[in-house]
């Protein structure tokens, strides 16, 4: 399985948890056995702009965060695009599911996913698209720029019980055959960290339903980093979807 990744993601570069010291190091350490590494290339300004308004993306570079926030939004149209043809995971920071057309917050600047499906998509590369947010957070970006646009649907599981979660997922890949899925992987709901609902091999699980998801639609899945915290487990939660993901189903 490829993984989008650079060297870039490892240094802090603001005072919040996705961007703590350490974050990424636990990650890239824990990528299963084989992952091929992509380096990530940034997106261009043009790309960005499928998805953000030119004063948030002017807000953005004021604040000095514009280079590795392209930097990561690059990364997903790369797993995005890799995706269509084989499964992959974008290990990038900053997160951006709560980045929204002309505003963000919850440690987001651009909407990854957003600029990833539209770049695809005016690209002719697709024409229906699901994202499945297990993040612990509502993916509200990806909804403002996303949601109202028919070839996208967006679920965000809110149940209470993981069997409850799991069929919420089956059910939603069951009933939207699409030609790429795209997961906004938060790990911040795994029962070690701030959600306190989700096994490890839950993960593995979703990767696993989603790749074969893909198979029988005829289309791509790929991955995205959003949330975890905990970095004592969150590189294996990250290596538990990779691994489902590329397993033979």
């Amino acid at each position: 399985m490829k993984a989008v990744f650079s060297d870039s993601f490892y240094p802090v570069y603001t005072s919040d948890p996705a961007a703590a010291a350490g974050r990424m190091e636990t990650i890239s350490a824990a990528f299963p056995s084989g992952t091929q590494i992509v380096q990530a290339e940034a997106a261009t300004q043009k790309q960005i702009a499928l998805a953000h308004t030119d004063a948030h993306i002017r807000g953005v570079q004021n604040r000095g965060l514009y280079d590795i926030a392209a930097l990561a939004a690059g990364g997903a149209v790369q797993a995005a695009r890799t995706g269509l043809s084989e499964p992959a995971f974008a290990a990038i920071r900053p997160p951006g599911h709560h980045a929204s057309s002309d505003s963000s917050w919850g440690f987001c600047y651009f909407n990854n996913m957003a600029v990833a499906l539209l770049a695809l998509r005016s690209e002719g590369l697709i024409d229906t698209a699901l994202i499945l947010d297990f993040d612990l957070h509502y993916g509200d970006g990806n909804v403002n720029i996303l949601g109202n646009r028919s070839w996208v649907h967006i679920s965000n599981p809110d149940e209470g019980s993981r069997i409850r979660y799991l069929e919420a997922v089956d059910k939603t890949l069951a009933d939207h055959p699409v030609s790429i899925i795209g997961i906004s992987a938060g790990f911040d709901n795994h029962r070690e960290d701030w959600g306190g609902l989700m096994e490890t091999e839950d993960y593995r699980t979703i990767g696993a339903r989603v790749r074969r998801a893909a198979l029988d639609n005829g289309g791509g899945c790929f991955a995205i980093l959003e949330g975890g915290y905990n970095h004592s487990v969150l590189g294996q939660n990250v290596a538990a979807l990779m691994e489902g993901m590329s397993a033979e189903p």
